[in-house]
């Protein structure tokens, strides 16, 4: 299996995370930070918002299952792209809406789904999310990976998190894999 990498940001991760690792195709999801200039951030250091990072995912796929633009376009269900450095009450530049391509086709694929989503007037301002060539990803501390699964009844997961993964899982039930449907 031929495989390629993502890395996208829309808010907080968990719940990026939490959704995307369900997908027929996705081999893995992983939370971390990118789109910084401090190395080896950690998450308090990027909540002080003076590193540059966003909370990002970055995520294993296979293309011949799911492609890249299907994945973004799964991807622009979950967050907000109209809002600058927000998500909800998540408000600072890592909460920001980004995707950091890693090839000459993910740039172009990248302006083509942001294209067709602006087109199709999917919401209610113009889309603001930053598109960067990919440099660095550095991983999240372990308590912030398979967060949602790990911990469904905290606050944050019920009221926040809960109910994307749920939109999520309803609206791509035919794109999941058997054992998350």
């Amino acid at each position: 299996m031929a495989t390629e990498t993502a890395t996208l940001g829309g808010g907080c991760f968990w719940c990026i995370e939490g959704a995307l690792r369900h997908l027929n195709g996705v081999a893995s999801v992983h939370s971390g930070y990118s789109g910084g200039h401090v190395a080896n951030p950690s998450y308090e250091e990027v909540c002080g918002k003076k590193t540059g990072h966003a909370e990002v995912v970055q995520v294993v796929f296979d293309p011949a299952v799911i492609s890249y633009a299907d994945l973004l376009r799964m991807f622009f269900t979950l967050h907000d792209p109209t809002t600058k450095d927000r998500q909800g009450n998540d408000v600072g530049p890592q909460y920001r809406s980004i995707i950091l391509f890693h090839s000459a086709e993910q740039e172009a694929t990248a302006r083509q789904v942001m294209a067709e989503i602006e087109a199709a007037r999917l919401y209610p301002g113009p889309v603001v999310t930053e598109l960067l060539p990919f440099q660095h990803y550095w991983p999240g501390e372990a308590e912030h990976q398979d967060y949602f699964a790990r911990n469904p009844w905290s606050g944050y997961c019920r009221v926040v998190v809960a109910p994307k993964v749920a939109k999520f899982r309803k609206t791509f039930a035919d794109r999941l894999k058997s054992a998350a449907a």
